[in-house]
């Protein structure tokens, strides 16, 4: 009896133990990145509020409302560029630990799908500064009161656009959502589009709670992610749904034997 039990403990400490590993190269993986960008940090953050001080009034600039905001709110957007950047790096860690446990059909569609995920990530980012940004920022510059200066706080203007980072970030992932719901059987292109309807409100719905309270920075994110949806929805009409892999891989041992039983009554 004692034996079993530390044959089961044996692999649960060897995963751990693997667990750990992975995570402490993405801890190593963020810090080596940070180190090599910190000295960076206000030209970063600079680049990161061009689109806001590009609209800014004549004769207005950014404020740091805090002691300590000089320092802290580059140091901040730094460390959260720096994880941006490592994403690749976190994710393959993070597929290190799970593929031993995959089927074979199952790695061949995850790689594409984890690769798609982080090109999607970004262009999401990609979209929200160079799209986003100046339609909003405009938008805001242009309704200020008369008389009311504009003179954003550094770090306030940082919580800001790192919500909407997340936002448009999170949402470009909407076509890997809806091909993995089809792909595991879940639903299928069809009854997906029947619920177009639904899930053109959902993403007004979602654009409503992720983005500021206007019109214009809540539709350029719905817009975006209903497009998304139907590339999602295309995109599943050429997949096949997924079947069991243990069915398939009996399958597979029939198959063999089959082969192996004709071959040998062949030779005989």
């Amino acid at each position: 009896m004692s034996t079993n039990v530390n044959d089961e403990a044996q692999p649960l400490i060897a995963h751990l133990l693997e667990l750990r590993n992975r995570l402490l190269y993405s801890v190593l993986a963020v810090l080596i990145v940070f180190a090599g960008l910190f000295s960076y940090a206000n030209e970063i953050y600079s680049f990161v509020s061009e689109p806001l001080r590009a609209l800014m009034p004549e004769g207005t600039t950014m404020i740091a409302t805090d002691v300590a905001s000089p320092f802290l709110t580059p140091f901040k957007l730094t460390g959260v560029v720096s994880v941006f950047l490592a994403i690749p790096f976190l994710l393959y860690q993070a597929w290190s630990f799970i593929a031993p446990g995959m089927y074979r059909q199952e790695k061949r569609i995850a790689i594409p799908l984890l690769v798609s995920s982080v090109v999607l990530f970004y262009a999401g980012i990609a979209f929200a500064y160079f799209i986003v940004f100046p339609l909003i920022f405009a938008f805001f510059a242009g309704i200020a009161p008369e008389g009311v200066s504009i003179m954003t706080d550094i770090n306030s203007y940082l919580n800001f656009i790192l919500k909407l980072f997340f936002a448009f970030g999170v949402a470009f992932e909407i076509p890997i959502a809806t091909i993995l719901l089809i792909l595991t059987g879940v639903t299928t292109s069809d009854k997906l589009a029947e619920k177009r309807p639904y899930v053109i409100v959902g993403c007004f719905v979602i654009g409503m709670l992720l983005t500021p309270p206007d019109l214009i920075s809540q539709s350029l994110l719905a817009i975006p992610v209903w497009m998304l949806f139907e590339l999602g929805v295309l995109a599943g009409r050429f997949i096949k749904p997924k079947t069991d892999p243990e069915q398939d891989a009996d399958d597979s041992d029939d198959s063999d034997d089959t082969d192996n039983n004709d071959h040998n009554t062949g030779a005989a």
